[in-house]
């Protein structure tokens, strides 16, 4: 090397040191933005898949409403699937959780395909479920297979493993910024990791764009009527999230319940969807109706347009704790926000605010009692119904998680601050274990 050479390495290494000296935070961003692209792509592309197998799935099911009486078959199908090849995956979304706190060794890339295959055959048979427990397991199985390639440490695995999640909600629901909130959110209530914020909104608005890139639909909300901020709608707007989180809790307890009484009743696992199919699939006929399974949509449109009976609300919630404490596949929120919805605009008939108004505010309150995420939902709300409805939104969030109380339908999340200074002593514990 001549010495011309020698002093253009030695000028361009000093001024390297130098730029990231005063930059420190570059080399952070580079790797992140790479990380984070790939997870939006990768999660996008699953995402909208997934959606489109889903609308497919109902499509077919409610065109052919016979085949809702093979729901026990399909359910025992999939049970024995999971028992015999998929118990190291069947913790779902606590699976995630817990390898957030305390990571251990990478995610089994088959979680993807069973909850996948596991989630359309609940929807296609006739199951109630959701969509957000795949998305974010298949979001963060994909995501976990870079862990070795990129070399991550136990704490970047964490930020990785957010930074799916939120790509994961953030595309299945069109939501990119509660997807990245609830992503930061969900895995300790009361305190967020400020390491993951860039990795969780890159990863869920990348994966946002590439979901509507493969045009896969989302559904369309409109709230008519938003009433002037004053002191009786803020008081009715307050009276109404004390409803929303008492519902949420009763949904998350209930469904602990019914699925500690299914386990403890019947000791085979394959034999619980069984049961399970069995009451919703007599149920089915007997109503006449499939309008408590599946996703529920159309009743969830619905409820911003008319007064819904107070009935409608608690149907739902008893179609969806037996197919999922049954064993079947899939997710809770979707469910939650059928709930939410059509509450609120039951409660409409009691409360003088819009039934439109009041079917968004609980949309998602209710989630946000029964998942411990204020924020993330207060976001969604503004992101689907518009940012006029804000205010109302924000309130019926805060009140919810309020007064949902240490309840969650995820029981491997952890409080790392409680609500209140009386439930200090629950801090740092799982609610598994409250």
């Amino acid at each position: 090397m001549s010495k011309l050479q020698r002093t253009l390495s030695t000028y361009l290494q000093f001024h390297i040191k130098f730029f990231f000296r005063k930059y420190p935070s570059l080399p952070y961003v580079i790797k992140w933005l790479l990380i984070s692209s790939i997870i939006g792509g990768l999660v996008g592309t699953a995402s909208a898949g997934f959606l489109m197998s889903l609308q497919w799935a109902t499509d077919f099911r409610e065109s052919h409403i016979w085949i809702v009486a093979f729901l026990p078959l399909a359910g025992f199908l999939v049970g024995v699937l999971y028992h015999h090849f998929g118990k190291n995956v069947e913790a779902g979304n606590n699976l995630l959780l817990e390898n957030i706190h305390e990571p251990n060794d990478t995610i089994p890339l088959k979680m993807a395909p069973f909850v996948y295959l596991g989630t359309i055959v609940t929807h296609f048979f006739g199951g109630s479920a959701g969509r957000e427990g795949t998305a974010l397991q298949m979001a963060g199985t994909i995501a976990d297979q870079l862990t070795k390639p990129f070399r991550l440490d136990k704490n970047e695995r964490k930020v990785l493993l957010i930074s799916a999640m939120a790509a994961g909600f953030g595309s299945v629901f069109g939501t990119p910024l509660a997807g990245a909130v609830f992503g930061l959110e969900v895995f300790l209530i009361g305190k967020i990791r400020y390491n993951a914020i860039f990795p969780a909104f890159v990863a869920a608005i990348l994966a946002d764009i590439v979901t509507n890139l493969w045009k896969a639909k989302h559904t369309h909300y409109h709230i008519d009527f938003i009433p002037k901020l004053e002191f009786l709608p803020v008081a009715y707007s307050i009276l109404a999230g004390i409803v929303f989180g008492i519902c949420a809790a009763a949904f998350s307890k209930l469904l602990h319940k019914t699925g500690f009484f299914f386990k403890s009743k019947i000791k085979y696992p394959p034999l619980r969807p069984v049961i399970g199919g069995i009451l919703v699939a007599a149920a089915v006929f007997a109503m006449g109706t499939t309008r408590y399974i599946g996703l529920g949509i159309p009743a969830i449109l619905e409820s911003f347009d008319q007064s819904l009976p107070f009935y409608d609300f608690a149907l739902k919630m008893i179609f969806t704790i037996i197919t999922l404490s049954a064993g079947f596949k899939g997710g809770e929120v979707t469910p939650l926000f059928f709930i939410g919805a059509t509450l609120g605009s039951a409660l409409s008939l009691v409360i003088s605010l819009p039934y439109g108004l009041l079917a968004g505010m609980g949309f998602v309150a209710v989630f946000a009692g029964a998942t411990n995420t204020p924020l993330a939902c207060m976001l969604m709300g503004v992101e689907l119904f518009g940012a006029e409805c804000g205010v109302y939104v924000a309130i019926a969030c805060v009140v919810s998680y309020l007064f949902s109380g240490n309840n969650s339908i995820y029981t491997k999340q952890k409080i790392g601050e409680a609500k209140n200074i009386r439930s200090e002593h629950l801090v740092d514990k799982s609610f598994e274990d409250v």
